[in-house]
């Protein structure tokens, strides 16, 4: 479908208009979420005249448009397509095409086979003609990722064919129907975009191309019984193709080095249904067509008792001279696990936990599979054909520069300070520099908190040092490391830092070409450093960021992973005030001669940037509270910007509503800033019901725009909003030692404060939060009764008892967040038990008057769902209003969409109930009996019973 952009334009707003004069605004109900669209994968061609971006209801049918920039009067509109890209000349767009929702929701009511259900088709949308093209039946397909502009398809497998009849004479004979071969693979078509050149070949299980596109490898699968696997690479400048390797079980990681010259890959002659089948890794000179092993299990140089780690990631330095592999170890086998005359009801199952173990149980238990499949990094030098093993047990962690283009890496070893890490998540590293080409290691720095890399140009390591919250440079050439932040005469870790962690830093921008400079944030500007200290520090931004309180930050406009920032390049930053919320972009200068020039600074949320490779066209997003983020297109002067997309055009039948920043004073005179959320049709002469939700500071996030969706623990703004309420959302700063307080110093008087403006009924407000801010909500309630109703998702209400609990996502203890980070003790439960029980609302349960409702899940795998059990029960003990939701199967916030529903109508029913006067539901007056539970709801009010 083709519609010329100013025919769309006009039909949307004579379609905005008709409904927004024809009747009066509605109020969102839970039935507009499905509908409720949000854009994605917004992406612009490399020469920049074409625009696209994917929009998708929450539930049903998206569509991919296609726009052109320039002149910009066409639109191209394909239903129901995603996983879309421009092709590297831009002249074309392609993408898969799912099937209908309403076709494969009623072939699931009919129970209809996985195999039998619809496949996916894909789309070849030529941007010249505007013809599309599409294939039946596509399981995957790839472009290269740089140049070339090719295209291979991998399809799903054919089922056998159907019985035919054919008649001859007076007979009729019934052909049985061909049974298809046994193989893993299908059909792989390999084609030029505009079609004039096809390749095809069978059995294909795996495929993909070269970067810049002139190579493509593909490996066949077995077929039947025969040993026919292989891998095959073939030249789409010649169309020829060569036979690689075969007649092994299996391959796997093929990778074409940057030059073109080598085919790397790993193959394996075990059967794969061995325990630890061997692989070995193989090198294929393409130009010679020469195939050769060139490391095993048994080469040396490689890991003691080692083998090449299937899960290794394969890579080239970028001259060819090495080729990086992964290694893992040969574990042994025990007696007792393979003792075939034992029972699998004989085994015994259990865990030691030891208190020397460097990790808990449950955290080794969550991890097991990785360890199981850690990759140990290991190279191959081309030239000597040595094998160097860079990381071992110790030193386990490598990363070296993407590129492969110097001959160091980085290792990390915390073994001496794991067993800290269940009450201290910030123990730290040793750091070690290792030489590439012989495997040494030089330690550079001990016990360090930060994360270590290297410059562009690899003559310097760098890194932010928690415990001196500071930055430092390593030479590499003089083997000295110094702080390079000392003498900026501002602070570079995050000054509102408010828990007993280590704080972060504000981040750095990158270095300059051949590592000539670096480049450090500071809470509003930015610093350029030499990393020789030969120059002193020079702030680039002229102090214009602390003077205007705007943070300035470098906005990288390229595509490519840079080799460093070029001075020559225009410097673009992005620029956000602290205290207006405006946001925006502004123009640097490298050399700090002039301050920042302002380019655009509106009051809006501007979000993706995203320039096209070889023009200077661009586009971005942005937002506020009323206006989707939209896509826009512009060039860098940004002195126009042209809405592209137009999603959400419903939003205009309904009572919407808007949001102001609000300015106020916590308990201790400290100043704070609120969102105060109203009704689009709001009267300042009426009373209305308040909700108040808050986690930690949200005030940033002013102009961002929030969708109706139903919830996965906590309300949806847009929905009370336009249902009457008031919605606040107050900011909060804590005091180390005392979480609870802090947050009765900061919310209570934000909220006093819109209650004294007059237009709130203060008899009729309500608290909702989740995780941090469900604690938050019964500690409130346990020292003010001036909220009617309070919702607490995934509580903490007894820290004496969470403290010595497990975060079973991660298998983590949870003492750390106590003593260290968002609870804020700041010590343990032996230093400070008055703290942990003081700031326990389960010992002062006996003061709550107000309703509650309560969500916590039984898999939740961050807060221990036995404190919402605690929570529930010390009230039902204590005959106090509460309800507790646990969701079967879910974790700490909500993913199935039908638990999200569930719960956006629960939540809604319950707060009308105490704040609107609303009848009650009947699961809030009957409870739900295990007896009617999944045959009913209970979403009935009382009065309709």
């Amino acid at each position: 479908m083709i519609l010329n952009t100013k025919q769309c334009l006009w039909i949307l707003c004579f379609f905005v208009v008709f409904v927004a004069n024809a009747q009066e605004k509605r109020a969102l109900t839970h039935t507009d979420y499905d509908g409720w669209e949000s854009l994605s994968s917004d992406k612009i061609s490399k020469d920049g005249k074409w625009i696209g971006f994917e929009i998708n209801p929450q539930e049903g049918d998206g569509r991919l448009e296609i726009v052109s920039h320039r002149p910009g009067d066409t639109r191209f509109v394909l239903n129901r397509a995603d996983r879309w890209s421009f092709s590297n000349d831009s002249k074309f767009a392609v993408g898969r095409v799912v099937a209908q929702y309403d076709t494969v929701r009623h072939l699931k009511l009919k129970k209809t086979k996985p195999d039998e259900m619809p496949k996916d088709s894909l789309f070849i949308l030529d941007l010249t003609s505007g013809l599309v093209e599409k294939l039946a039946k596509v399981k995957s397909f790839a472009m290269p990722d740089k140049e070339g502009n090719w295209l291979a398809v991998l399809f799903e497998k054919e089922g056998a064919k159907k019985q035919t009849k054919q008649t001859e004479g007076d007979s009729t004979q019934i052909e049985k129907p061909e049974k298809p071969k046994k193989t893993d693979g299908t059909k792989l078509l390999v084609r030029s975009f505009d079609g004039k050149t096809v390749y095809e070949y069978d059995r294909v299980k795996s495929y993909g191309f070269s970067d810049n596109g002139t190579q493509l490898f593909y490996i066949k699968a077995e077929e039947d019984t025969l040993k026919n696997a292989g891998v095959f690479i073939l030249d789409l400048n010649t169309g020829v193709s060569q036979i690689v390797d075969m007649g092994k079980t299996d391959y796997v990681s093929p990778k074409i080095s940057e030059s073109n010259k080598y085919l790397a890959f790993l193959a394996t002659e075990d059967s794969l249904k061995a325990k630890k089948p061997y692989y070995d890794l193989y090198l294929y000179d393409i130009a010679k067509k020469s195939n050769q092993k060139i490391v095993s299990k048994d080469t040396p140089g490689i890991l003691k008792n080692g083998m090449i780690s299937k899960s290794g990631r394969i890579s080239f330095a970028h001259d060819d001279s090495r080729l990086f592999f992964g290694t893992t170890h040969d574990y042994v086998t025990y007696a007792y696990e393979d003792d075939t005359t034992i029972l699998d009801e004989e085994r015994v199952k259990l865990d030691i936990w030891g208190w020397q173990d460097a990790e808990i149980q449950p955290m080794q238990l969550k991890n097991k599979s990785r360890e199981l499949n850690r990759s140990l990094l290991a190279t191959y030098n081309l030239k000597d054909k040595k094998v160097i093993q860079l990381a071992d047990d110790e030193v386990s962690n490598v990363i070296y520069d993407t590129k492969s283009k110097h001959k160091l890496a980085l290792g990390f070893d915390d073994s001496a300070y794991r067993r800290a890490y269940s009450w201290d998540t910030q123990v730290g590293s040793d750091i070690y520099l290792i030489n590439v080409e012989t495997g040494a290691k030089t330690l550079i720095q001990k016990k360090l908190s930060g994360r270590p890399s290297l410059s562009p140009s690899g003559k310097f390591a760098y890194w932010y040092d928690s415990y001196d919250s500071a930055w430092y440079v390593y030479d590499v050439a003089s083997k000295v490391s110094k702080n390079v932040s000392k003498d900026l005469g501002v602070l570079v870790y995050n000054e509102q830092h408010d828990s007993p962690s280590l704080p972060g830093s504000y981040g750095s921008a990158g270095w300059l070409l051949e590592d000539k400079a670096f480049l450090v944030y500071d809470k509003y500007d930015i610093w350029k450093i030499d990393p020789a200290g030969k120059t002193a520090p020079q702030n680039i931004t002229k102090g214009e960021g602390r003077t205007q309180k705007i943070e300035f930050r470098r906005q990288r406009i390229e595509i490519e992973e840079e080799e460093g920032i070029d001075p020559k390049s225009p410097l673009i930053l992005t620029a956000f005030h602290e205290f207006t919320k405006q946001n925006g972009f502004y123009k640097g200068d490298i050399n700090g001669s002039k301050a920042p020039e302002e380019i655009l600074m509106t009051d809006h949320r501007y979000m993706g940037l995203k320039k096209a490779e070889n023009s200077e066209d661009i586009i971005l997003r942005r937002s506020t509270y009323q206006q989707y983020a939209d896509v826009y297109a512009s060039d860098l002067s940004m002195n126009k910007l042209e809405q592209i997309s137009f999603a959400n055009p419903k939003q205009a039948e309904v009572n919407w509503g808007s949001v102001e920043l609000v300015d106020y004073l916590a308990n201790d005179g400290t100043p704070l800033q609120g969102l105060l959320f109203k009704p689009e049709n709001f009267d300042s002469s009426k009373k209305y019901p308040m909700m108040v939700y808050f986690y930690e500071r949200n005030s940033d996030g002013l102009h961002m725009y929030r969708s109706p969706a139903p919830s996965a623990s906590t309300i949806n703004i847009p929905y009370f909003v336009s249902n009457d309420y008031l919605v606040f959302v107050p900011d909060i700063k804590y005091d180390l030692g005392l979480p609870g307080p802090s947050a009765y110093n900061c919310i209570i008087p934000g909220v006093q404060s819109i209650v004294a403006r007059g237009f709130v009924d203060a008899e009729n407000m309500a608290i909702q939060g989740q995780s941090w801010g469900g604690y938050q909500v019964a500690y409130l309630i346990t020292r003010t009764n001036m909220f009617k109703a309070a919702g607490a998702g995934a509580p903490v209400v007894n820290m004496t008892s969470a403290y010595g609990g497990i975060r079973w996502g991660t298998g983590m203890s949870r003492m750390f967040q106590y003593e260290k980070t968002q609870s804020r003790i700041g010590g343990t439960l032996w230093e400070k038990p008055l703290y942990y029980i003081e700031n326990s609302p389960l010992f002062f349960m006996d003061r709550v008057n107000t309703p509650v409702l309560i969500m916590h899940n039984d898999e939740d795998g961050a807060v221990p769902w036995y404190q919402g059990i605690e929570m529930f029960m010390a009230l039902k003990r204590l005959d106090k209003p509460a309800w507790l939701l646990q969701y079967n199967g879910e974790d700490h916030n909500l993913v199935q969409r039908k638990n999200r529903k569930d719960l956006s109508i629960r939540l809604s029913q319950f707060f009308d109930h105490y704040l609107k006067g609303a009848p009650a539901p009947l699961w809030m007056i009957e409870g739900l009996p295990a007896v009617e539970k999944g045959r009913t709801l209970k979403y009935e009010l009382e009065e309709d019973k």
